[in-house]
Parts: C-alpha cells; structure tokens; sequence
C-alpha cells in the first residue's frame, strides 16, 4: 500500500540530489583552512589586477591637452604612455603635467612611489628623494633596496608577475598533459608506448636544469618566454594521471553504449571523458602553480628570472643575500613567497579531499 509514495519520494530525492561539481564545492567549502587559502588568493589577484592604483608614479586617469588618458596602464604595456612619451614625459608626470598643460588633471594612485626606479626629490612637491637601502618609514612602508627602490611598489607590482607565471605556465602545461594524457590513455598501444616513454623522459630530466639550459639558449628572455619553459616541463605528472582515468573511464558501459550509436572518438574523448576526468586532474594542476611560482621565484633568486622591468619576489630575495642587514629585503618577499605557495598548497589539498569520497570523513578541517 505504501510502496508508490516511497517511490514518489526516492524520485524527489534524486531530482533534488546535486551533481558532482556543486557537491564538490559544498565540500570544499566545509574545509575552513582551504576556503581562507582560496580568499588569499583571491585577494593577491585582486592587488595584482589593481596594482597600478595601489602603488606607482603614473596617474590612474589623466586629463591632458583636452583628451583623457590612462597613464597608469602602461606598467601593463608601454602603448598607454605613448603621448607622454613624445611629450618627452621622462616618467616625471607630477610637475610636467602642469608645465605642458596648466589645464590638465589626474586622479593618483594610493601611494607615490615607482616599482622600476628611485624617485627623486620633489618628483612629488615636497616629498624628499627615497634613501638607498632605507629602513621601514610612513613613506616607504616596506623600506627601499639599495638602489632605493621602494620595496611596497615592487612587491605590489611583484604579485602580477607571480600570478602570471603560476596560472599561465600550468595553463601551458594543463593542456599539453591533458591532451598527451587522453590520447594515451583512450587509443593504448603504441599511441600509449609513445607517449609513455616520451613523459619518462622528460622526467628523468630535473626540471630546474633542463629550465637553465633552454633559458641559456633563448636571447634575452623575456617573461613569457620563462612561463611557456616552465610549462612545457611541468605537464608529466598531468599527463601520467589524465592517462589513468582515461584508462578507467573508457571501460565504462556508457562508452562502450557511444561507440555502438557510431559516436566519433573524438566526441567521445572530450565530451564524455573528459568531464569525468578533470575533477582529479584540477589537484596536481593547483600544486603545479606553487611549484611554479617557487620555480620563477628561485630563478629570480639566481639571477636567471624575469628580465627587467618587471618586479619580482626573488630578486628582492637576492638583493637581500648581499647584506643581511636590510632584513626587510628578505622578510617581506620570503614570507610572501611561503604564503602563497602554501595557500595553493591548501587548496590543492582541499579538491582533493572534496572530489575524493574516500577523504571526505573529517570534513570542515
């Protein structure tokens, strides 16, 4: 008598059960020490995004000889001072504004100072020159290296490239592993045999060194040319995992029911598997951008990293190594370093414990 309501309910039940990945992030969201690591970095992509705003010596929005600039931009690309720049700006905007057009107005960033150079006495009216190697101040809040280079502006500024380097060369590395991985793993034989031995390989060599050697063959590298070495030398462990759930997934009944209905391989790789396969995937990916930004940061440290301009946490480390008496060239970046890569550690132990069943017991730690 009762066994239609029981089935009503079971029905209800299972149009209200969520699917995977919003059961994921129930999950993940229990585990209160990944969801602040999340936050983190959430917040370090927020100050990488607005970092000419926080700190710099170019006006955020400018109003110039009738038109409106945004000279602040060009710390992103140097065509936004392309005006200035045939004005003969020389980077000095606060006085030579007002002498080329005393009509013009800007709206300035946070705080004034540069992450590439000194700035000098009276660049801003009043404001004494940054001292070399200068200790922690209400003007320079993180003190100045040796070339009296605010630290702040480089360390604001040094979060762009971080980010850069850790999402941009795993993104390198997710799709040439991914797409090694899924052709290994679905075709097998000596698709399979190729591909394996090619990942052995490249594993065999130690990442850092084979880094150094293709670094050392590139003229003048640039950071985009570092980002796509470091990509293309850390996608083995990708590769190695995506093969194995393909390898899994492929014997499944609901493949096997693809391939009666004529579906193309293809189709059946990245419209079928493929879901299926990232949510074990995502894990390795969020450690690889730690270990990137560890790589990135080491090479700085070495003197092999991003090429000037750009600002970066290991070459403060270095410059710290010179003299251990300017203690805040070393604490500051150091500790921005170990955050950051722990955070992403957090987070990649988080996925992994909210898309694994058998490590969900426990949640919420």
């Amino acid at each position: 008598m009762n066994s239609k309501p029981d089935i009503t309910i079971e029905i209800a039940k299972l149009k209200k059960s969520p699917g995977f990945w919003k059961e994921a992030w129930g999950q993940f969201r229990q585990r209160k020490l990944a969801m602040t690591a999340l936050a983190f970095v959430l917040f370090l992509a927020l100050v990488a995004f607005f970092s000419p705003a926080i700190v710099g010596t170019k006006p955020i929005i400018a109003k110039y000889k009738g038109n409106i600039y945004f000279p602040a931009m060009g710390y992103f690309s140097p065509s936004w001072e392309a005006v200035f720049t045939k004005d003969h700006f020389q980077m000095r905007y606060p006085n030579t504004l007002k002498e080329k057009d005393p009509e013009s107005w800007a709206i300035w960033p946070l705080n004034f100072n540069d992450p590439t150079r000194q700035v000098e006495e009276d660049e801003w009216p009043g404001r004494p020159a940054n001292p070399q190697a200068g200790e922690p101040s209400s003007l320079n809040f993180f003190g100045t290296d040796t070339r009296g280079v605010d630290v702040f502006a480089q360390m604001v500024h040094g979060t762009r490239t971080a980010l850069l380097v850790g999402f941009v060369s795993m993104g390198i590395a997710s799709a040439i592993g991914i797409t090694l991985g899924a052709l290994a793993g679905f075709f097998g034989g000596w698709v399979d045999t190729i591909i394996s031995r090619i990942i052995e390989v490249v594993m065999c060599i130690p990442a850092l060194v084979l880094i150094l050697a293709l670094i050392a063959v590139i003229e003048s590298p640039n950071i985009w040319q570092m980002m796509a070495v470091i990509g293309m030398t850390g996608w083995t462990g990708i590769a190695r995992l995506t093969r194995a759930e393909f390898l899994k997934l492929k014997q499944m009944e609901y493949v096997a029911a693809a391939r009666v209905l004529g579906v193309p391989n293809s189709r059946i790789m990245y419209k079928y598997l493929l879901p299926n396969a990232l949510a074990p995937v995502l894990v390795p990916i969020t450690f690889g951008i730690a270990a990137a930004i560890l790589i990135e940061s080491g090479l700085s440290y070495l003197g092999f990293g991003a090429p000037p301009p750009n600002p970066s946490w290991g070459k403060l480390l270095r410059l710290g190594q010179s003299n251990y008496q300017n203690w805040w060239l070393i604490l500051f970046p150091g500790l921005s370093i170990f955050f950051t890569v722990l955070a992403y550690n957090l987070i990649g132990e988080g996925l992994q414990e909210a898309t694994d069943p058998r490590l969900r017991e426990g949640g919420g730690k």
